[in-house]
């Protein structure tokens, strides 16, 4: 499959018709953006009509005084959040960096290596360790049965025996 290369006149060509789309979007966003701000403003902040005495235009000071100290606030509040937003933003790039960073894990050798020698690797070289296994496992000594030569006798006498309470209290002191 051999892709064709575009030409340097079609390249520009395309180049160019997409410059002229995105100069008008930018052109429509930037009046509506003019037309929100005049409905904005219109809305929120009605027209001023200045009062004649000087009483009632320091009550309108106190009013705009009130006014712009809560403006502040939402501004400070605002910045707060912008503030950390961006901060998050940049941790998460950083993560992202770190995630994608191109890490190879290395072939892995054949080493022959005693087990004491692992140990002592691992342990440090004070630890003496000796990896006899079979040191560390429990003694067992197998017990003969005698009761098999008694049990191969009659079979009714072995359960005359245990019959009745006599017979059951036999059972449970010769299994303790």
């Amino acid at each position: 499959m051999s892709e064709k290369k575009m030409t340097s006149s079609r390249r520009h060509h395309l180049k160019s018709l997409v410059l002229s789309i995105a100069f008008g979007l930018r052109e429509a966003e930037a009046k509506q953006l003019v037309i929100n701000k005049e409905a904005y403003m219109s809305e929120n902040c009605p027209a001023l009509d200045l009062p004649g005495s000087s009483q009632d235009l320091q009550e309108l000071c106190k009013k705009l005084h009130q006014q712009i100290d809560k403006v502040d606030e939402e501004r400070y509040d605002l910045e707060a959040k912008v503030s950390k937003a961006n901060k998050e933003i940049e941790d998460l790039k950083i993560k992202v960096v770190d995630l994608q960073g191109k890490f190879k894990k290395p072939a892995l050798k054949k080493v022959r290596m005693s087990a004491d020698a692992m140990l002592q690797a691992l342990l440090g070289s004070k630890h003496k360790v000796s990896m006899d296994l079979r040191a560390n496992l429990k003694q067992v000594k197998k017990e003969v049965k005698e009761e098999s030569a008694e049990q191969v006798g009659d079979w009714r006498k072995n359960i005359e025996d245990k019959a009745g309470m006599d017979g059951r209290k036999k059972m449970f002191e010769s299994e303790a």
